[in-house]
Formats: structure tokens, C-alpha cells, sequence
């Protein structure tokens, strides 16, 4: 209540982030909490275009931006630079920041800048029809999934693959035209059916650990630019023998447990979707201890740079299989306040 947040409305707007503060996003909570303390200056309809190199210091200096509504170039100077734009885009940025010091991107002096890319797999999907509990429905119940914390690999290896993942559920009900069969389309037959409900639905979805591999990686188009005169993104990443073998085993357990709560009419399906075509993109500007693979240090410091911090997506070297959501932001308030002891200190 005091960050000016309420419960949750069952409005489903979730995935939108929640304007009602139902549940944590920066948009509801952290921003204007910021925005309270008068420090913080928003600057909407803007696009970095790159992170500007002082030769003569050894640092960066600022930040170019374009203003989308007017095209205007501006220049913004600062002391310490975080890159928080999403793991893509935060390294698309690195690599346009080009000096005669990197002339293939900010701090990349050993090709690391764009490789060792991972993301979460999403690509196993299950259902089953649950029969019974027809004198319920979906509404005033909680809006939350289920989650299976991942149980693959913890103390030994015990599959053929490497890693593990997690597993998301939920139940949904259907409306009976949507049932097979159903195909009245209008008048009073239509009436009734769309009054009826049809049967309740478990559905598994896994969200499984990928390794990061200096082949999965992302360059700047030489030929092609965006609306703002940007390169464009090229992705050239793609699954493994080992994403392959996990699929497969989510397929089976998947199954296994539909069967066992009692699920009829189960069906399990690879999607064999692309990668990116989901969320949690990881890497491209790893932390590490070594300068030569690694773009960043302990502190999410670049190695070459050290007055810029990446503390998103870009920064991880693993995925693991749990949302990195959070971490994300643990990170970025340590590097933060690493940040400002330096500065007290003058080694910023």
C-alpha cells in the first residue's frame, strides 16, 4: 500500500505487467518509488544509439541517443554507464559502440562481444482433459501457474543430457462449441452451446537450461539498418543434441504425470519453434574472471571499460533453468552499490 499498489483484480492482464501492482514490475513498484526521490530523470521516445569512448581517459564518457519523435542526436555525459536495455540489446549496443581504441565494439578486444548466447527452451508442451469438478470455473480462483522445481541432475547426473529444466502448470477450461464435434454455428442450438461448458484441462510446459556456446552468437548487419540508421541484429543461434535429449525426457515425465492425476486424452508435442521466439535471451557480454573469454568482471564491470556496467540478461554465463528475472536485479543492486563506493573512493 505505501508504494500506492493493490491486490490483485483477476483482471488477467499478467503478461502486461500488471498496472494494478498486483504483483511486483519497475513499472509499478521500483520506477516510482524512484521517481519519489527527485533524482531520477525519465526520457521517453529516445533510442541509444551507442556508449561514446573518451580516447584520453580510458573511459566512456556518455551515451548518443536519438529522439524518435524529432530524429534529433543527443549527446548525454555521465560518470558511470549501466546498460540495462535486455540481453540483446544491450549487447547490439556495445557492439555499435565503436572507437579507433574497439573497433569491433566497446571492450571487445578478444571476440567475446556477442558469443556464448543461451536462452531458455521452451519448445515441450503437454495436456490432458481432467474429467469431473464440472460445478466449477476458472474465475476468482488464482491467476498463478504451478510450478515443478527441477528434480533432473541435482546431486549426480542421472540422465543422458546435461543441465535440467523446470516445469510450468495450470488448469484451463473450455467452452463446449470448442469441443470436436461442435459445429453449430448460429440460432437456438448455438444459444445453448456456448451456455454450456466443456471439460477441464491440465496443461505442462517446460522451461529448460541450455549451454551457452561461443558458436551461439549475434553480430551487427552490414547491410542492413533499423528506422533510426541502427545495424541490425543478426542472430545465428540454434539448439543442441543435449536440448534435443532434454525435450525428450520432458515428454515422457510430462506424460507420466498427466497419467497419474488421472488425465485422459493426453497429448504431448514438440513445437520445434526457433530460438527466440519465447523470452529469457541470456549473454553476449559474460561475466567472468578472464579478460580473454569474458567481457565483465565480478562486479559486472567491463574489463576494458570499467565505468560501464551491464547488469542484465547479457551478463549471464549459464542459464540455469529458473526465471532470471530476479537475479537480474540482485546483480544490478550489488554492481550499483560496488558503483558508489568506487566513486566515494575516486577510482571512478
Amino acid at each position: 500500500l505505501e508504494q500506492g499498489r493493490g491486490q490483485c483484480q483477476c483482471r488477467n492482464m499478467c503478461m502486461r505487467g500488471c498496472p494494478y501492482g498486483g504483483y511486483f514490475s519497475s513499472v509499478t513498484s521500483t520506477l516510482p518509488w524512484a521517481q519519489k526521490t527527485g533524482n531520477l530523470t525519465v526520457r521517453p521516445f529516445s533510442v541509444v544509439h551507442s556508449v561514446i569512448y573518451d580516447e584520453a581517459s580510458g573511459k566512456a564518457s556518455g551515451v548518443k541517443v536519438i529522439d524518435t519523435n524529432t530524429r534529433e542526436e543527443m549527446i548525454f555525459r555521465a560518470k558511470v554507464i549501466f546498460l540495462n536495455a535486455s540481453a540483446l540489446n544491450s549487447t547490439l549496443i556495445l557492439l555499435n559502440s565503436r572507437s579507433e581504441r574497439f573497433p569491433n565494439g566497446l571492450g571487445n578486444d578478444h571476440d567475446v562481444l556477442g558469443r556464448y548466447v543461451g536462452f531458455h527452451l521452451y519448445r515441450g508442451w503437454a495436456n490432458g482433459r481432467m474429467p469431473g469438478f464440472e460445478d466449477q470455473y476458472i474465475y476468482g480462483k488464482n491467476p498463478a501457474e504451478c510450478i515443478i522445481a527441477n528434480y533432473r541432475n541435482l546431486k549426480e547426473q542421472d540422465t543422458d543430457f546435461v543441465g535440467g529444466y523446470t516445469i510450468f502448470s495450470g488448469g484451463y477450461r473450455t467452452r463446449q462449441e470448442e469441443l470436436p464435434g461442435s459445429d453449430v454455428q448460429i440460432g437456438a442450438d448455438y444459444k445453448k452451446a456456448i451456455s454450456r461448458m466443456g471439460s477441464w484441462y491440465m496443461y505442462m510446459y517446460m522451461q529448460g537450461e541450455t549451454i551457452m556456446k561461443p558458436e551461439n552468437r549475434v553480430t551487427l548487419s552490414e547491410t542492413e539498418t533499423d528506422q533510426w540508421g541502427i545495424p541490425l541484429l543478426v542472430t545465428d543461434v540454434g539448439y543442441d543434441e543435449n536440448d534435443e535429449k532434454m525435450i525428450r525426457d520432458f515428454l515422457q515425465e510430462s506424460r507420466a504425470m498427466l497419467e497419474t492425476i488421472g488425465c485422459v486424452d493426453i497429448h504431448t508435442e514438440d513445437n520445434k519453434q526457433a530460438p527466440g521466439l519465447d523470452i529469457h535471451e541470456m549473454g553476449g557480454a559474460r561475466m567472468g574472471n578472464d579478460p580473454q573469454t569474458s567481457m565483465l568482471n565480478a562486479h559486472n564491470q567491463l574489463h576494458a571499460c570499467p565505468n560501464v556496467f551491464v547488469t542484465d540478461g547479457a551478463c549471464m554465463a549459464s542459464t540455469g533453468n529458473q526465471s532470471p528475472s530476479i537475479l537480474y536485479m540482485a546483480l544490478t543492486a550489488r554492481a550499483a552499490n560496488f558503483a558508489v563506493d568506487q566513486i566515494k573512493n575516486g577510482n571512478l
